[in-house]
């Protein structure tokens, strides 16, 4: 496993205008990868976008190495940094806390008010106490465990996503920070390199985590 970000070239108005909608984006990580488009196979990657001391960045997860010369397309030259993820992984503990961060799609179900047994209608979470019950709620399954007043979502918004011959749609994303505890290492670390939730291939689910000071 490998995890790698490179900063934007948010200054580059053309570069940008490229980048138009979540499909340009996804195009980008695909690229990074040009053994695959050989080989016919796409392997799983995580990534996201995130802003530090003003500047942002792509930070990508995946089980392949990137090409470096790839990051260049839309990224700022030498920025680019692929470091390998396996030993990090394998020292987590259980009962270790962590600062996280984590982008994600949260849904929820609404019954139709029939009694047929099948599954209501998916919905985008709107209000912040069902963003909050998304994460929540998916916790213990995941390998960790949540405080009520240990998390907060930082930002939300909803993004275009454009597919040749299909209507436009928009992705509801929304960022989540705060701590967590270790609660199930093995389940925690497939969360970490497989994601958490749906729109993993437009800038969700990839989860990164500080160790905190004891």
């Amino acid at each position: 496993m490998y995890i790698s970000r490179v900063e934007i070239d948010t200054g580059n108005r053309q570069k940008m205008v490229c980048l138009k909608d979540l499909g340009a984006w996804h195009s980008w990580v695909e690229n990074l990868f040009p053994d695959e488009f050989e080989k016919g196979e796409r392997s799983r990657k995580l990534w996201r976008i995130d802003e530090l001391g003003g500047k942002k960045y792509l930070l990508l997860v995946s089980h392949e190495k990137p090409v470096m010369g790839k990051f260049g397309l839309y990224g700022v030259e030498k920025t680019a940094e692929v470091k390998p993820y396996d030993a990090f992984l394998d020292r987590l503990k259980e009962g270790e806390k962590f600062f996280f961060r984590t982008t994600l799609n949260p849904v929820k179900s609404i019954s139709s008010g029939k009694s047929s047994g099948k599954r209501g209608r998916v919905v985008a979470c709107l209000s912040v106490a069902d963003k909050m019950a998304f994460l929540k709620e998916r916790a213990e399954k995941n390998g960790f465990a949540l405080e009520d007043e240990g998390f907060y979502v930082k930002e939300s918004n909803f993004e275009l996503l454009r597919k040749s011959g299909k209507q436009e749609v928009r992705i509801n994303k929304v960022t989540y920070e705060g701590s967590l505890k270790i609660t199930d290492v093995e389940l925690f670390k497939t969360m970490l390199v497989t994601g958490l939730g749906k729109k993993k291939a437009y800038g969700c689910g990839m989860m990164t985590v500080i160790p905190m000071r004891q």
